[in-house]
């Protein structure tokens, strides 16, 4: 009996001893299969430490770098990043592991061959029962034809604003003609009395000094003329810099000036004091509010029973905010129209070319901000756009 139970007993530690075996290999083929796939997906997998130095790289990585397992280990991998974007990349990514929260940066890597493309590389930590993060994984996505298109759309973009500020400018051309001549004019009164006071017998050089300071003003009032001119022209990639916004109103307002008087309306300013800066490119919210300021007058045009005032407010928005309105008299907005008036090449003008409204939201949306057109109470339009504080004001 005891010969049978100890048969029975080695018999059963075989077969589990077998089906041990068997599950083993399952367990190798599967992570045979897993390497696999991890191998091949057309995705680079990394997965690191906990102090975020690596400890495996899936062959794609190894193939696209041209280096070695040994060469990446560690933190080696990161001298393939882009030198333009190594700091902030390693900066964002210790940031992460110090407060164990997931990870996502865009950063250009070296290929094997010395090209640098752009990837999309995000980070998820994995913890243990005790909430202690024991590994990191991390993807990296190719997305350098994404960044291309953004580019290309970018620089269409730029040139479409670029031909409606020219467009726009071309319709001022009368007012910054009388604008300009204004300055000149006096120049050459004030220079022929200048030469009257020389000429006297004993010179009068009290008055000719007064003179002569006011030609150098009407030079200065002139050159700023052109001088805003020239900006609105000029051809360049949108530069966001710390901006004033009250001082961004005042410059287009003042070359504006002209065309509201040959209208007949009047400009008011409401413009709040004290406002934070924003962050954003001066040409293209000038751009915005020339268009707005243009619109304005053209919807007044055909006022004769009422004044026609258009008043430009600026004032806090929401919590991280600027607001920015431009409130006409004119014949105000149909219900069926306000929002169609954004739309690219819709236009209530009988020459109008149905754009200047549509790049206008377009530049505020890539500030971060938002713009609208609202009824008023009695007569008129309100358009309001939004712009976000500058960074530093948010600390």
């Amino acid at each position: 009996t005891t010969a049978i139970v100890i048969t029975r007993l080695v018999s059963k530690s075989r077969s589990s001893q077998k089906s041990l075996e068997r599950s083993l290999q399952e367990i190798e083929a599967l992570k045979d299969q897993l390497r696999l796939v991890i191998d091949t997906i057309p995705v680079l997998v990394v997965v690191g430490r906990p102090d975020a130095s690596l400890e495996f790289i899936n062959r794609r990585w190894l193939e696209y770098l041209g280096l070695s397992s040994k060469e990446v280990e560690g933190w080696g991998w990161t001298a393939a990043i882009h030198p333009e974007d190594a700091q902030h990349f390693t900066t964002e990514w210790r940031l992460a592991m110090t407060s164990g929260k997931p990870f996502e940066q865009e950063a250009r890597i070296r290929r094997a061959d010395g090209e640098y493309r752009w990837f999309l590389h995000r980070g998820v930590p994995l913890r243990n029962e005790w909430g202690n993060i024991v590994r990191w994984y991390a993807t990296s996505t190719d997305i350098e034809d994404r960044k291309r298109a953004e580019a290309a759309l970018q620089e269409a973009q730029t040139e479409l604003a670029h031909v409606t500020r020219v467009t726009t400018l071309g319709e001022l051309a009368a007012s910054i003609a009388h604008e300009v001549n204004q300055p000149l004019s006096g120049i050459v009164i004030n220079g022929n009395a200048c030469l009257r006071w020389l000429a006297f017998a004993t010179p009068n050089l009290e008055e000719a000094r007064q003179a002569v300071n006011r030609i150098v003003r009407d030079g200065k009032r002139a050159g700023e003329i052109i001088g805003r001119i020239r900006k609105l022209l000029r051809r360049t990639a949108t530069q966001k810099e710390r901006l004033d916004i009250n001082d961004t109103v005042l410059e287009i307002a003042a070359l504006a000036q002209g065309e509201v008087r040959r209208n007949k309306a009047a400009l008011r300013m409401d413009l709040a004091p004290g406002l934070p800066p924003v962050l954003g490119d001066r040409v293209q919210l000038q751009q915005v509010l020339l268009n707005l300021i243009m619109n304005g007058i053209e919807a007044m045009n055909r006022v004769d029973d009422r004044p026609r005032e258009l008043v430009i407010r600026t004032d806090l928005g929401e919590t991280d905010q600027v607001r920015v309105a431009v409130q006409d008299s004119g014949i105000g907005l149909e219900p069926q129209h306000i929002e169609k008036i954004f739309d690219a090449f819709y236009t209530t003008k009988s020459g109008g070319m149905g754009m200047g409204l549509a790049i206008s939201r377009s530049i505020v949306e890539n500030h971060g901000g938002r713009l609208w057109a609202a009824p008023n109470n009695d007569s008129g339009a309100t358009f309001l756009f939004t712009l976000l504080k500058h960074p530093s004001e948010n600390r």
